[in-house]
């Protein structure tokens, strides 16, 4: 059996962008909004706080006291309405290091998951949650050391208000989670190509089809997302071992993204479709020993 030292493993808990879409055409991807968990070494880092945080929070419950390192790439409603309600995060001796960048508009992430929590909007203030949460500003472009050896880099998405990726590294394993961001139109973008470079894996927001995106009637530039197609070119350039296609559109049902995965694989074939429920073991269940640094 694996020891917990040497692990290095991404679940999924919420798949989808800018709006929670449960039902009977989202059965097998899922509709919670995003959320990803990753296991790396001893630490348990949480990426967004999207509808799929109150699923995770509820697998949590039996594993009290929980400390994890919650990290924000932006406030937009999808990616922190789960927030209020993540139980474990009212339950006294759990501890969240929450991080996240200062808005355009100066405001804190503190300031930003508590003002969802006023009235008129919720009923239940922040200041309710019992666990210890303490909150750190993220300067974009700094490079962040947690536990034994784990070092988080961050760089500037393309994204309205601005969006934060991030790159988890371990010991000579990489995974990237890039998302919410839009293509350039003259190349490809340099921050994020810098967060993917090598990486065992890409979560890449590939909301849209170049069709939808470039459609005359109904275009998406502009609107802070990329497409599939973009994110073959980059995992390409960027040597990526695995690519994630991530951020579904809430109007991409189960048989679209079939379709849609069938593409990626032919112009990509280690890619995978992210859904709900999805582990990606970056290390094998195999090695009992602890990776050398590279």
């Amino acid at each position: 059996m694996s020891s917990p030292q040497n692990q290095f493993t991404i679940h999924f808990w919420g798949v989808r962008g800018s709006i929670a879409c449960p039902g009977a055409e989202t059965v097998r991807y899922g509709g919670n909004t995003s959320c990803i968990e990753m296991r790396v070494g001893t630490e348990r880092l949480i990426f967004d706080g999207g509808t799929g945080l109150r699923v995770l929070g509820q697998s949590l419950m039996s594993q009290m006291p929980v400390t994890a390192h919650l990290f924000f790439t932006h406030a937009h409603w999808d990616h922190i309405q789960g927030f209020p309600f993540f139980t474990p995060a009212f339950i006294p001796k759990n501890t969240f290091y929450i991080y996240g960048a200062v808005a355009p508009n100066g405001s804190t992430v503190q300031q930003r998951l508590n003002d969802q929590m006023l009235h008129p909007n919720f009923p239940v203030p922040l200041q309710t949650m019992g666990a210890a949460l303490k909150f750190f500003d993220i300067n974009i472009g700094q490079t962040l050391e947690i536990g034994n050896g784990i070092k988080i880099e961050t760089a500037l998405l393309n994204h309205p208000g601005e969006a934060i990726g991030y790159r988890v590294n371990w010991y000579g394993y990489a995974a990237a989670y890039v998302s919410d961001t839009e293509h350039f139109p003259e190349g490809l973008d340099e921050n994020v190509l810098f967060l993917a470079r090598n990486a065992d894996v890409l979560i890449y927001d590939a909301t849209y089809t170049d069709e939808e995106y470039y459609s005359p009637k109904t275009s998406k530039v502009g609107w802070g997302h990329s497409t599939w197609q973009e994110a073959v070119k980059v995992a390409k350039a960027a040597n990526v071992k695995r690519l994630v296609i991530f951020h579904h559109d809430p109007l991409h049902n189960d048989d679209f993204l079939d379709q849609v995965g069938e593409q990626v694989a032919q112009r990509f074939p280690n890619s995978l479709m992210a859904r709900e429920g999805l582990s990606i073991q970056l290390i094998s269940p195999e090695d009992t020993e602890k990776p050398q640094e590279s």
